[in-house]
């Protein structure tokens, strides 16, 4: 067990990048950016060829939608930060032994903050702190925690006991185990929650445009009220096709970041 785990890391370290590469065929990375490209071709074709009135031709502009499209990246991006910023540190706590016995209480307050209603999250939010983007990404933050730290402490703990027993063995401290050990076995649990909580917040900010913190929603909303169905479905369909490239884009990294043998 000893030897084979001291030669593990030139392995890693040497032949990783070339078997990554293998595991990543071209097809396998841009089959799905084509298909998006070609459906955002379509629909732009489908919109051109509407007899569109004023109020469409104002929603639909090229700036108004990279605009809208620009938000809503902000929205998923700083929210799916957030997420990491807490979610991970909290996971690898918790996963701990020293701290199992607060386990079932965290994580059933936080089953208890995801079950809140993401528009009633983002709405309360607004009425009680006030509007904006700012708020309703602490809302977004909230409603996507439990994946990744339910995965990242699982990630953790399905990690054979003797593998980390060697890994002492060789002279490594808690900390050193920690970090070339635990978490790069984790890695595509965690990641698997990611990618959850980067699709889940992707929709859910459509429901903050509520909030005034614009993004693709704004357009949906607008589409809505004023019963444009051409504008409500521009916006539905640009969502959907950001929830699944950002989807594909994390599979990549998740896949990349992957041990070898695993």
């Amino acid at each position: 067990m000893s030897t084979t785990t001291s030669e593990a890391p030139p392995v890693d370290v040497e032949s990783a990048p070339d078997q990554r590469t293998r595991r990543l065929p071209l097809r396998a990375v841009f089959t799905t950016p084509v298909v998006l490209l070609a459906g955002t071709a379509a629909l732009y074709l489908w919109v051109q060829e509407r007899e569109l009135d004023s109020v469409e031709r104002r929603i639909l502009t090229g700036d108004q939608l990279v605009r809208a499209l620009g938000q809503h990246l902000v929205l998923v991006g700083v929210s799916t930060v957030g997420v990491i910023l807490i979610a991970i540190p909290l996971g690898i706590l918790l996963s701990r032994p020293a701290a199992r016995p607060i386990a079932p209480a965290v994580n059933a307050f936080l089953v208890g903050a995801q079950s809140i209603p993401s528009f009633g999250l983002i709405v309360l939010f607004a009425l009680t702190l006030g509007l904006g983007a700012r708020y309703a990404i602490y809302a977004l933050i909230i409603s996507a925690l439990l994946p990744v730290l339910s995965n990242t402490v699982a990630g953790l703990e399905q990690i054979d006991a003797e593998l980390k027993e060697a890994a002492s063995g060789i002279g490594m401290t808690r900390g050193q185990v920690l970090r070339r050990v635990e978490l790069p076995l984790a890695v595509p649990v965690v990641l698997a929650g990611l990618r959850t909580a980067i699709v889940w917040n992707v929709g859910t900010a459509t429901v903050a445009a509520f909030a005034g913190a614009g993004g693709l929603g704004s357009v949906i909303t607008v589409g809505l009220i004023q019963d444009r169905d051409v504008v409500t479905i521009v916006g539905a369909t640009l969502t959907a096709f950001l929830a699944v490239l950002l989807d594909h884009v994390a599979r990549l990294a998740q896949e990349f970041l992957k041990p070898q043998g695993l």
